[in-house]
């Protein structure tokens, strides 16, 4: 990069100007990702001092039938498939109470696009969880989801929504997003919601009152500039609405085994490569720069690794998910060594060694418990970055 556009974006990320979408594009095809990183932990730190936030949480997948067969995706199975599963809800409520241990906060749900379900399941699954689980968050469903939703029920997304918060939901998931521009999106995605649908829906939440996560699946067959025209849709969107809590990169996988049937799904692996983890790091940088109005970036370490992840959180993030436990949708995927479970210790070493004080968070991103940060007085513990 040109010195002198290295110095003049050096002064509009710290005079706080919003940069353009030519300024995301060029920070991206910067080679010193040591300046990259360091000017994203700089806005990072304004925002969340030497805070790391993460949950406790557990995902429940309660169909993986989907009418949908998305290249990207390994997860999905059509009805008869070996290994195609539907839980009923008395099951799905039994195996959430197994799940309830270590003060869990948050349940995660994101299925198939069953053809066969009808829509009351979904109301009444949330309501019976609720009962199950009084005291957790249920962040349930991608937009995707509830497009789906309208076309078995015959009803708008406004009033499933509003079924579904009474039932219980909290916050929608961030999922479906993938890379929105059409140039990318018509090739890896078999489903009709796209970013009018997608963002209608969200929209639709926050004015409801919902806070919900965003997402970006990278490192697949898109451009740098898919990503950055990603991230610039989402961020006018939160600035109608102002109902993103955060921005969640998500690195595309491969299937490095062979499925327990003996079918790779991913139809993309062919012709391409999983981001290494400098271009990861990169692309949380570029997102922290470029997402001047959404408070929080997340790393998910089931995607990333727990290395990745931990450099993650020098190069802008300031969130990671929590214990998991099960993660079916990336690990049906990747089995390359990321574990099924942290626990809450876990999370907070792993936070600690990256140098950052951990903060305990519910859904909403209030705090529900402040953690006591590195020793300082231990040399082997890395600290955060000054700024």
């Amino acid at each position: 990069m040109d010195a002198g556009l290295k110095r003049d974006l050096e002064q509009k990320v710290r005079d706080g100007e919003r940069l353009t979408r030519e300024d995301g594009i060029a920070l991206y095809e910067s080679d010193d990702l040591a300046w990259l990183g360091g000017l994203a932990h700089e806005v990072r730190t304004r925002k969340n001092g030497d805070v790391v936030h993460f949950n406790v949480n557990r995902h429940l997948n309660m169909t993986n039938v989907c009418t949908a067969s998305c290249a990207y995706c390994s997860f999905q199975r059509k009805p008869g498939e070996k290994d195609a599963y539907t839980m009923r809800i008395e099951e799905a409520v039994r195996l959430a109470k197994a799940m309830e241990g270590e003060n869990l906060t948050e349940l995660h749900i994101v299925n198939g696009l069953h053809p066969n379900l009808p829509w009351r399941y979904y109301p009444r699954s949330l309501s019976e969880l609720k009962k199950a689980l009084p005291n957790v968050s249920l962040k349930a469903f991608t937009a995707t989801e509830i497009h789906h939703f309208e076309t078995i029920s015959g009803m708008s997304a406004s009033d499933i929504l509003d079924e579904l918060i009474e039932a219980g939901l909290e916050s929608l998931t961030g999922g479906g997003a993938e890379i929105f521009d059409w140039e990318v999106r018509q090739h890896i995605v078999d489903h009709r919601t796209h970013w009018e649908d997608w963002s209608r829906i969200h929209r639709l939440a926050h004015e409801k009152g919902l806070k919900t996560p965003c997402t970006m699946l990278y490192g697949h067959i898109e451009e740098r500039r898919h990503r950055v025209d990603h991230v610039l849709r989402l961020r006018e969107l939160q600035d109608e609405t102002g109902g993103f809590q955060v921005f969640i990169p998500l690195r595309y996988q491969h299937d490095f085994v062979d499925m327990k049937d003996g079918k790779v799904r991913n139809r993309l692996q062919a012709r391409t490569t999983m981001a290494s983890g400098a271009e990861a790091l990169k692309t949380f940088a570029v997102s922290r720069l470029l997402f001047d109005n959404v408070p929080h970036v997340k790393v998910f370490w089931v995607m990333h690794g727990l290395q990745t992840t931990q450099l993650a959180l020098q190069h802008g993030a300031d969130d990671m998910d929590g214990s998991v436990v099960e993660y079916k949708i990336t690990h049906d995927a990747d089995n390359f060594g990321t574990p099924n479970k942290l626990t809450r210790e876990d999370l907070l070493d792993l936070i600690r060694e990256a140098g950052f004080r951990p903060v305990e968070r519910n859904t909403r991103y209030e705090a529900i418990r402040e953690y006591e940060g590195p020793d300082p007085l231990l040399r082997e513990s890395p600290q955060a970055m000054r700024v």
